[in-house]
């Protein structure tokens, strides 16, 4: 009787026990789901933001272009120098030359879309695609046009022993002489290559060409009467012409332009509706934000309208533009289509 006595008071004590573990087990489990929550804001807020939920720009900006030297590493320059302060953030250029264009624009084509690595090239990036069917890029599909930054005509000339003062009378003398005449001109596909191309499919005349590895050599041989005529950035053909060692015949703009005074446009002299300009843009990779592609074309045509910035422009032998991303997308399908139609005319292949 004793033992089963004790045993009572020992079994009612552990009911009592298990009871009391029983009510506080729920406020247990709560303050350990309390404890975890906080520890786990304590470890997320200690842990960097990522980079969308700050404010863009929160690092540098870098503009990928061609080799340093050139129109399209000035300008690039020019616009990373007018930007720096009002972006908040600098804008770093990296020059990618090589390949025609291809390296730096298969770099940004494959960069995050985040506004970060921009592509500032001429208008042989989407001329490429068209000589070079294996091009590891297609302009439409892997870029976002963010704004029309500058525009360089050309301008006509001729060796001044050729009995030519005017666009009319190239044209009558060419059509006299088919395959007499002769051209100089950079690489294939190069500006200088086909804006004579355009003219001569234009103008129904045949004129041959003569390639050289670039236009300083083939300005040279035409200062020197190697060769007849060459259509050449304005800026590179003005001294000469100048000097007399050149005689100028017409500018390639639309509308005649303060960086050939006194010329007419190829369109008005004697060939109406011809138009060739070697066009600076900047590319954002596709799927990028809008709004960073909004806050770039503002801001890119804000500084491109700086009357410093467009007489820095000049100097070099460039017109600054600053155009929405809409009217820059229509002047790539545009010229995409126009010099086209030119090359498959031509019959020309990449080299």
């Amino acid at each position: 009787m004793k033992h089963g006595g004790t045993g009572s008071v020992i079994d009612a004590a552990c009911a009592r026990g298990f009871a009391a573990v029983a009510a506080v087990a729920p406020l247990l489990r709560l303050t350990s789901r309390l404890i975890g929550c906080l520890g786990l804001s304590l470890l997320l807020s200690l842990l960097p933001r990522p980079a969308s939920a700050q404010p863009y720009p929160a690092k540098p900006i870098r503009l990928v272009t061609a080799e340093a030297g050139g129109g399209n590493d000035f300008a690039a320059r020019a616009i990373a120098r007018g930007l720096g302060d009002s972006m908040g953030q600098p804008l770093v250029v990296d020059n990618r030359g090589g390949a025609g264009g291809i390296i730096a624009a298969e770099l940004v084509a494959r960069a995050p879309a985040d506004g970060y690595t921009l592509l500032v090239y001429a208008s042989n990036i989407w001329i490429i695609p068209l000589l070079k069917k294996n091009a590891p890029y297609d302009v439409a599909r892997d870029f976002a046009p963010v704004t029309w930054a500058a525009r360089s005509p050309s301008t006509l000339v001729v060796h001044p022993s050729l009995p030519v003062r005017s666009v009319r009378e190239l044209i009558a003398l060419a059509r006299a002489r088919p395959g007499q005449l002769n051209y100089g001109s950079g690489g294939t596909g190069s500006s200088t290559h086909l804006a004579v191309e355009l003219f001569k499919s234009m103008a129904k005349v045949n004129v041959v060409r003569v390639a050289y590895r670039g236009n300083a050599p083939a300005i040279n041989d035409l200062i020197a009467g190697q060769i007849q005529m060459m259509i050449a950035t304005a800026g590179s053909v003005a001294p000469h012409a100048g000097s007399g060692r050149l005689r100028a015949l017409a500018v390639t703009s639309a509308q005649p332009t303060p960086l050939a005074p006194g010329l007419p446009t190829v369109a008005s002299a004697g060939l109406p509706g011809y138009e060739t300009l070697s066009i600076y843009g900047v590319f954002a990779p596709s799927r990028t934000p809008v709004a960073v592609i909004e806050r770039l074309n503002r801001e890119f045509a804000r500084v491109l309208q700086r009357a410093d910035v467009q007489q820095l422009f000049l100097k070099a032998g460039i017109e600054t533009v600053g155009s929405s991303p809409e009217a820059f997308a229509a002047v790539i399908k545009a010229d995409t289509a126009r010099m086209g139609k030119v090359i498959e005319e031509a019959g020309i292949r990449g080299e």
